[in-house]
């Protein structure tokens, strides 16, 4: 079979999937499996270049660590397509092929900010190697069950309140907007999601969102008040020490009408290099990719684009992660062929991370003319005020809590992102 003909077999994968019936989904995953299987033995080979590949904030010089550049890659948790899980609601699919594309992307993008919060960047994966617990319980957080608080289960579920039906396509922002509302039931990894809205990222409102006071302060309910200043902390002599919440920064963008403009092309690449890097959400119309990194003008990504089977814990309650890691070279694409539509991730574990942030957005982001994105200091005053984002007061997780019409009607949907001026 030519490499172009396994090409048009994948593309075609989701349409065919969409349009069949449930019980005969199966069959076709089992016909296309085997010639997804094939397909990733044809990718095309980094070329013998001496141009740096920039992936998730690190660089690789690809003649002399190309070794180094896919074990990197091969580190990054990948999910994809599974099959003969639980239904979703109880009567809904048992797979997600065909629709849940974005949400596998969003999974990976929080997936590594969770592997920076609790292992670090520099964190490697071995096949085979005992792993940290710390990786384990990551890795648990997204099985497809119910119970797990990112799995599918409960973003498709979740989305719901987003206007999204269970099985249909998502978008960038609206993945965004389910997983900030998802990690509010989420007490281990204890994240701070801001997702930003009118392409505008206000510093004010996330330093507000994520310094929180230490359990041992006396007030543990209270909020440093929004005169705290620099001087304040360096000096050390505020009777507030506030502890900072791990940031989850996430930017939705329109870089264009039908394509993405140029002129925003370098920008973008910038944010590949910051050691804040999550990467980007984006893709195709109906086809996300989750995207790690750049090599000249080609955009590096993972494909979630495969059909696997649903992977349990054992019985010793670890999981196998052997289907969780993409050990094939990754595909690229062309920057210019990108949908307009994306949404960048940053991870900031500690305040001076993002301050960092701030300060490396002002310099390659804020020069450019026309702004892929604004950050401003201070609320925009014809915004309404900024409330730091609270667990609801019930005792369920996602899945359930939006089971109520009620409660659905309390996580009303967040503006949309604008379109940029092209």
């Amino acid at each position: 079979m030519s490499q172009g003909s396994l090409r048009a077999s994948v593309v075609k994968l989701p349409v065919e999937l969409a349009q069949d019936d449930s019980w005969r989904m199966e069959s076709v995953l089992s016909k296309y499996e085997n010639q997804i299987t094939i397909f990733t033995e044809y990718l095309e080979e980094y070329p013998n270049t001496d141009e740096l590949v920039w992936i998730l904030g690190k660089q690789h010089l690809l003649k002399t660590e190309k070794s180094k550049l896919l074990s990197d890659i091969s580190a990054r948790l990948w999910f994809t397509y599974r099959r003969k899980f639980s239904p979703i609601g109880g009567t809904g699919p048992s797979s997600d092929a065909g629709w849940g594309c974005m949400l596998r992307c969003g999974q990976m993008m929080l997936a590594q900010a969770l592997i920076c919060r609790h292992l670090g960047r520099d964190w490697s994966w071995e096949k085979q190697k005992e792993q940290p617990k710390e990786y384990q319980r990551i890795l648990q957080c997204f099985l497809d069950r119910k119970d797990c608080c990112y799995s599918i289960h409960q973003m498709a579920q979740m989305g719901v309140g987003e206007g999204k039906s269970i099985g249909e396509w998502f978008g960038p922002n609206t993945v965004a907007q389910v997983l900030k509302k998802l990690a509010l039931f989420d007490e281990w990894n204890s994240l701070a999601v801001y997702v930003s809205m009118d392409n505008t990222v206000v510093i004010e409102d996330i330093k507000k969102m994520c310094r929180v006071l230490p359990l041992s302060a006396d007030t543990p309910g209270d909020r440093p008040p929004d005169s705290l200043t620099a001087s304040n902390e360096s000096r050390g002599t505020s009777a507030y020490c506030p502890a900072w919440k791990p940031l989850l920064l996430i930017v939705p963008l329109r870089l264009g009408i039908n394509q993405i403009n140029p002129v925003y092309v370098d920008a973008f690449k910038e944010c590949f290099k910051m050691p804040q890097s999550l990467g980007a959400l984006g893709g195709k119309p109906n086809n996300a990719y989750y995207f790690i990194g750049f090599l000249g003008d080609e955009l590096i990504f993972l494909d979630p684009h495969t059909t696997q089977t649903f992977v349990d814990t054992e019985e010793n309650g670890t999981v196998n992660d052997q289907t969780f890691h993409c050990l094939q070279s990754p595909q690229r694409m062309n920057i210019l062929n990108l949908d307009p539509s994306v949404a960048l991730g940053f991870f900031c574990k500690e305040e001076k991370d993002f301050d960092n942030w701030c300060s490396l957005v002002q310099k390659e982001i804020l020069k450019e003319n026309l702004r892929m994105f604004e950050l401003v200091q201070k609320h925009p005053s014809h915004w309404p005020p900024f409330i730091p984002p609270a667990k609801p007061e019930v005792t369920t997780t996602g899945a359930e809590f939006i089971d109520s019409n009620e409660q659905l009607e309390e996580l009303d949907l967040e503006e949309d992102f604008e379109i940029l001026s092209v």
